[in-house]
């Protein structure tokens, strides 16, 4: 099968759909790539290191539509690209699909069959293919080093000979991939962060990012099942932005993510937001493409308003960088539907189902919703909560079964001692005891430890087991019958397990804090 990579047309967009390493993976699943002549000039790849890398160039766009049974883009197709393209062609590209019905009417005219990468569900096993995940990653670092750049100041707090510098105070909207990027970023160039968002799940997240999780008083979630966040109440909108106007007249930076898909971006940020901002203040919207969450946004543009307000419409994409990422979730997808020789487009399969927006002459869209939990009958199932009382028989029954198994346990053990101490020598009991009250210690110790200081407990147990190795080896003899010699190997043999897996684990630890 051959796969064709057009240049993009858009004069804005400066990625392209495959790089010389991806054109390698791809011919690594059995296709014959395709490019056309500068399709990457814009991200600084050369036709030459396509060549190198085993594609083939052509001239014209025409020539990538007419011989290629799949096509890899970027942005949608133009309706003069639709017209070049063949019946039965594959279309992999961003299409965005509920604000473009007139094209996906063209497509399915013209009976190609068109991925939309931006209508990828967002389950587990399709993260691999996310495009908007991978685009959001790069937005938040760069929305961050861009803002900087406009503040013109030190984002990190310090103090020298010459005085003292405050760190600099970044508000973030929204939490999703680009907000949690972002908040990284600002925390790792020494701002003071804070960040907003509906969904009251991510304030962990928020907080592990080392940023502080703003909230209002007003209780209502923000989560949806699709992973995006849903429209607000009215009173918690006025909550909301009522605090965005306290934070923006004390914040220098402000970075807002929050869209809705197939609809128009949430204005959060209201023109009397910014007339009380700081001059020198900076808004990076993120969402200006799709209306802006800034009211006093223009989409593609750079300015600053009356007030000193530098306000931020347009980033640098990083194209080199972005056209890597996007060219590994496209091999993702195109790996997943099967090797060359193998290939096929499986409407059964939940991510390709959702995902193919036209098929066989037909729109595919919207898609059916993702099923929640699996019932016999294959559709969404959920169980009845239990009652107050049913809650309530089940702790009791579960008390009384544990209680149960308590006694069963101790009667065992009574048993068991009583039969040692009965027969077992004086010298015997002595160790036996303290052997009892060891285990029982050390048993303590380790349960009601936290997770966090497992590691140094690692260090604890590894020096309790050199003492059982040095224990271990005083009690060896040179008879290898002896049953003393025997009981004092095993103990070194499990001592210096315990001590060579603790050494291994705690290396790991450590490792993970270098960069």
């Amino acid at each position: 099968m051959k796969v064709g990579i057009p240049s993009e047309i858009f004069p804005n967009e400066l990625r392209v759909a495959a790089t010389p390493k991806t054109v390698k993976r791809l011919q690594k699943q059995g296709f014959e790539v395709y490019i056309q002549h500068n399709a990457g000039i814009k991200a600084n790849f050369s036709d030459k290191e396509f060549e190198e890398a085993g594609a083939k160039i052509v001239a014209t766009a025409a020539d990538i539509y007419g011989k290629s049974d799949i096509v890899l883009k970027v942005k949608e197709p133009s309706m003069e690209e639709v017209d070049m393209m063949k019946e039965g062609l594959v279309t992999l590209s961003y299409l965005w699909p509920a604000q473009n019905q007139a094209l996906l009417q063209k497509l399915a005219d013209k009976k190609v069959n068109a991925i939309a990468m931006d209508a990828i569900p967002r389950i587990s096993r399709a993260q691999k293919m996310d495009v908007l995940s991978s685009m959001a990653n790069i937005a938040g670092y760069r929305a961050v080093i861009e803002g900087s750049y406009h503040f013109g100041r030190f984002l990190n707090g310090q103090i020298t000979a010459a005085g003292k510098v405050e760190p600099a105070k970044v508000l973030v909207i929204g939490a999703g991939v680009a907000g949690l990027a972002a908040i990284g970023a600002a925390n790792s160039l020494g701002a003071i962060v804070r960040a907003f968002d509906t969904r009251k799940e991510v304030a962990e997240q928020i907080a592990s990012m080392g940023a502080q999780f703003l909230t209002v008083e007003i209780e209502e979630d923000g989560a949806t099942s699709s992973g995006y966040s849903k429209e607000m109440s009215k009173e918690f909108i006025a909550a909301e932005m009522a605090l965005f106007k306290a934070q923006a007249a004390e914040v220098d930076i402000i970075i807002t993510t929050a869209q809705i898909p197939g609809r128009p971006a949430p204005k959060l940020i209201l023109a009397d937001h910014v007339a009380v901002m700081k001059p020198g203040s900076v808004i990076v919207d993120l969402a200006a493409s799709s209306g802006g969450n800034c009211e006093l946004t223009k989409n593609g543009e750079i300015y600053t308003t009356d007030n000193g307000v530098t306000i931020i419409g347009k980033l640098n994409q990083l194209p080199h960088q972005a056209s890597q990422l996007y060219g590994n979730n496209l091999c993702h997808l195109l790996d997943d539907m099967g090797k060359a020789d193998k290939w096929k487009i499986d409407m059964e399969d939940a991510v390709v189902s959702r995902a193919m927006v036209t098929y066989n002459g037909k729109i595919n869209w919207p898609p059916a919703p993702l099923p929640v939990s699996p019932t016999a009958g294959g559709g969404a199932k959920k169980a009845p909560a239990p009652t107050a009382e049913e809650k309530k028989i089940s702790e009791a029954a579960e008390v009384k079964k544990a209680t149960a198994s308590m006694f069963i346990r101790l009667g065992v053990v009574g048993v068991l001692l009583f039969l040692v101490g009965r027969y077992a020598p004086a010298e015997f009991i002595q160790h036996f005891t303290v052997f009892v009250l060891a285990v029982f210690v050390g048993w303590q110790l380790i349960t009601n430890v936290a997770h966090s200081l497992h590691t140094p407990l690692m260090a604890v147990t590894n020096a309790i087991s050199g003492i059982i190795v040095v224990g271990g080896l005083l009690q060896t003899t040179d008879d290898i019958t002896n049953p003393m010699t025997i009981l004092a190997s095993v103990a070194i043999l499990v001592a210096s397990i315990n001590i060579v897996g603790g050494f291994m684990v705690t290396y790991r630890m450590l490792n993970m804090f270098k960069k």
